[in-house]
């Protein structure tokens, strides 16, 4: 009886070595799959605490003026009267 059991775990073990070596079985390009949808979830998650973040700071732009005006005047550059703006290398404008 454990003749048999190692006997059939070698079978076993050559027919996954011979799906994994024939490209035609399809095993390679279901694991280049898995391999992708991995990284595509990781982008998902990625681009979801962004989008987190992005919803975040919308929320405080809504519920606080004095953000609010912040973001307003770094985008167009603005500044009050007696302040000056230095723009950086970027050409992204800066109030001090």
């Amino acid at each position: 009886m454990r003749q048999e059991l190692w006997i059939g775990a070698a079978i076993v073990a050559i027919a996954v070595g011979v799906a994994l070596a024939d490209e035609s079985t399809g095993v390679r390009t279901w694991w280049q799959l898995r391999q992708d949808v991995r990284v595509a979830e990781a982008r998902v998650a990625e681009l979801e605490a962004r989008i987190e973040s992005r919803e975040a700071e919308a929320a405080a732009l809504r519920s606080d003026p004095i953000a609010l005006e912040h973001a307003i005047r770094a985008d167009l550059g603005l500044a009050r009267p007696g302040e000056i703006v230095v723009r950086g290398l970027s050409g992204t404008p800066r109030n001090p």
